[in-house]
């Protein structure tokens, strides 16, 4: 195994250049197997997980879900906080940020995103809490795509460009994941439900963290600093990508919702699919456990 290991890290330096020494020794990136393998078992449950679900009874989680959520909102809002006030603090350029420039702040950021890269990791059990409740219509191709992709990109990330300008798109998303995590987080507990009314606006805040991302990815190709321009690019695109993914669910969760209820109340005459009773059901628990997670 170390061997091969060994044989990995060789080929992997070749390709992508001398890694952040400053990172060495710590936990899970000295290699890249482990990471790769946490994503192959991620992968597996997905597909074996709702197969063994099929014929069981769902589980409810319940306590465990506020519990869950509730540790990632705290986590989010540290990381959130901790690279907020490293940055405001340490002077770090909005426009460009070199990893090698802010003495301390750099090892503050480093600190932090080490937090963020494993943050993605935990976040495995979204999908697995999804399994166990037989919710498998929320286990969409973007939820997969997303879960699977951020944890070996941050891996590379750690090991390559552990601060400077990779900051601010990591700070945008622990923000956006403070409050989806406390949304779902109160919305386990079934009294409290019927008063969650944000959800859509935190797929919104998801779209507009992608583009202030890519923006401010663009402006450090515009005025360069000497942060690597190949992992700018691959920012650029891989924002893209979430964009449109991110999009497509948007339209197709609420602008169709919109549409159906429209067209039910036309074809019945009657408001009871539009104030608050369709099905027994109201449009926020609708819109909410119906539809699914874009995350």
């Amino acid at each position: 195994m170390e061997a091969f290991n060994h044989k990995l890290n060789t080929y992997i330096d070749s390709w992508m250049g001398p890694r952040d020494e400053r990172v060495q020794g710590w936990l899970l990136l000295d290699n890249y197997p482990p990471t790769f393998a946490l994503t192959l078992m991620y992968l597996l449950i997905v597909w074996l997980g709702p197969k063994y679900m099929r014929h069981r009874q769902p589980v409810s989680c319940q306590g465990l879900l506020v519990l869950y959520n509730l540790a990632l909102t705290l986590l989010s809002f540290y990381m959130f906080y901790e690279m907020v006030s490293a940055v405001w603090h340490g002077g770090y350029n909005f426009y460009c940020q070199d990893t090698h420039s802010a003495g301390e702040t750099d090892t503050k950021i480093i600190n932090v995103l080490w937090w963020y890269y494993f943050s993605k990791v935990i976040e495995f059990m979204d999908t697995f809490f999804f399994i166990l409740r037989k919710n498998n219509h929320q286990i969409t191709f973007l939820h997969i795509y997303h879960h699977a992709s951020m944890l070996n990109i941050w891996w590379f990330v750690m090991n390559w460009v552990p601060c400077g300008h990779s900051y601010f798109g990591a700070s945008l998303n622990s923000f956006i994941h403070v409050l989806m995590y406390s949304y779902y987080g109160l919305s386990a507990v079934p009294a409290i439900r019927p008063y969650l009314w944000w959800k859509k606006y935190i797929t919104q805040g998801q779209l507009i963290q992608f583009f202030l991302t890519m923006s401010q990815t663009i402006c450090a190709v515009i005025w360069p600093c000497g942060f690597p321009r190949g992992w700018l690019f691959f920012q650029i695109f891989y924002m893209a990508s979430l964009i449109g993914f991110f999009s497509n669910f948007y339209i197709q969760t609420y602008k169709k919702h919109r549409v159906s209820q429209k067209k039910e109340y036309h074809q019945n005459g009657s408001v009871d699919s539009l104030n608050g009773h369709a099905n027994g059901v109201t449009p926020t628990e609708t819109i909410t456990h119906r539809k699914v997670r874009a995350d």
